[in-house]
């Protein structure tokens, strides 16, 4: 078995993610069994969650619902989804269509939520200016963070997804020092500042700092609606345990100190979903029985 081959690979210059929520009362088989002849992990990546597995009678060990936090003014909400689906592509019409035919295929369990419209800003920054995913494991260590070798599940992933908001007005006010201070780089060369409080998202967030380590493989990308936008944070891992190690750091559990970030950004959702494997190009749902 196989990964969905997007989880591994450059963000595309278009998505489009989606949510669904599980009609009551409704039996998804037949759903999953279409959107596995939909999914090719490539131009959808599709991930289930907690209720929908659970609706089936089905456990996959690892899976859960994303746990609200709160800390030192700061709301970690959870948001949980019976699906999340990451459309990826170049042209947002091509998207949209794909979006159209998705609910048709799905309608008879799973009604539509959320949409979230997102794009690649000036070769992988974030809307900010920062580059994101600096730290990245690459190659084989990208496999090791991201891909689950789980009996019976090898292959899979597991997905924490993230909407923040940032606040523009804020951020632009600060100066351009407790803007880098903030993240911990300089936005101009995007070089690691040694001098950088211990507050700073690099510092908080150093996946070789922790034990274990805490390597994850971020996608994320920004979002625009109207005049409000920010960044849909997307964490793949081979377990929730380096992202949930990563999250109780920034929001100061260990220490009381809170992450930079949230000088100028919030997190509006928070959901966990199972990324299943492929298998001869389809999802391989059988852990499902399906």
């Amino acid at each position: 078995m196989a990964c969905q081959p997007a989880i591994l690979q450059p963000v595309p210059l278009q998505a489009r993610y989606l949510t669904y929520t599980l009609i009551p009362g409704a039996d998804p088989a037949a759903d999953l069994r279409a959107l596995r002849d939909c999914v090719d992990g490539d131009k959808i990546v599709a991930g289930l969650g907690l209720s929908l597995v659970s609706a089936l009678g089905k456990n996959i060990e690892g899976l859960r619902t994303f746990p609200q936090q709160a800390a030192r003014g700061i709301d970690i909400p959870s948001t949980p989804a019976a699906l999340w689906l990451w459309l990826r592509g170049a042209d947002r019409g091509v998207l949209l269509n794909r979006h159209r035919q998705l609910d048709a295929a799905l309608a008879a369990a799973l009604q539509p939520d959320s949409v979230i419209d997102a794009f690649t800003h000036d070769i992988g920054r974030d809307l900010t200016g920062y580059e994101d995913g600096t730290e990245n494991p690459k190659d084989d260590a990208a496999v090791a963070a991201a891909i689950s070798q789980q009996p019976g599940i090898s292959g899979s992933s597991f997905v924490a997804v993230q909407q923040w908001l940032h606040d523009f007005p804020g951020f632009e006010a600060l100066s351009q020092t407790e803007q880098d201070h903030s993240v911990g780089r300089r936005r101009s060369d995007n070089e690691e500042l040694d001098d950088a409080p211990e507050s700073a998202h690099v510092k908080r967030t150093a996946q070789e700092s922790f034990d274990p380590e805490a390597f994850v493989v971020r996608r994320s990308m920004p979002w625009a609606e109207a005049r409000c936008g920010g960044l849909v944070f997307t964490a793949f891992g081979a377990s929730f345990d380096a992202f949930e190690a990563q999250l109780k750091r920034m929001i100061g559990a260990e220490d009381g100190i809170t992450d930079g970030l949230f000088r100028f950004t919030r997190p509006l959702t928070g959901a966990y979903f199972w990324c299943p494997p492929l298998r001869d190009g389809r999802l391989d749902l059988a852990a499902l029985g399906l």
